[in-house]
């Protein structure tokens, strides 16, 4: 198997329509919650999800996968936290590291921003995403039981975090 060349760097304006079309082929109940995008699609970036949000991982030359890393909440008192709010990679790059790496872009990026702690949730079901986390040392910190409804079976959603300083 040949090792694909990963480059990780923050999206751009011009990003929105690999990411959009990139978010829409990752589209599966096994980590979302809203239902599939129908057209006419919403805009990748808006208001709230802006390029600066978004580490880009570009394979080969191509848009293959994203992060976006956010404050979790406008409150000053977990300004030092960082959250995870969506990660996602082309199915033709999975299991070739891009994720781990964009994992690890991530944490460097909060620890360079100051922040003390990362955060994430993942759904109960989807088991690679939460091996994927722990490997990474994110540990479970809280579950909420049955809190969405999916494709007719509630799932539960699983709080992780770690530490990015001692």
């Amino acid at each position: 198997m040949i090792v694909p060349q990963t480059q990780i760097r923050i999206a751009e304006a011009g990003d929105e329509d690999a990411l959009g079309a990139l978010d829409r082929a990752a589209w599966s109940p096994l980590h979302a919650v809203l239902p599939a995008p129908t057209e006419p699609y919403e805009s990748f970036f808006d208001e709230r999800h802006r390029p600066e949000d978004y580490l880009v991982a570009v394979v080969d030359g191509a848009v293959a996968g994203y992060i976006r890393l956010a404050l979790p909440t406008p409150l000053a008192a977990n300004a030092h936290v960082r959250q995870i709010q969506g990660l996602v990679v082309d199915e033709s790059v999975r299991g070739r590291g891009v994720a781990r790496a964009l994992l690890r872009a991530a944490a460097e990026r909060a620890r360079a921003e100051g922040a003390r702690r990362i955060t994430l949730r993942v759904l109960g079901h989807n088991a690679p995403a939460r091996a994927l986390y722990a490997s990474e040392g994110y540990a479970v910190e809280g579950v909420l039981p049955g809190e969405f409804l999916i494709a007719g079976k509630y799932v539960d959603d699983i709080l992780m975090g770690r530490a990015l300083r001692d």
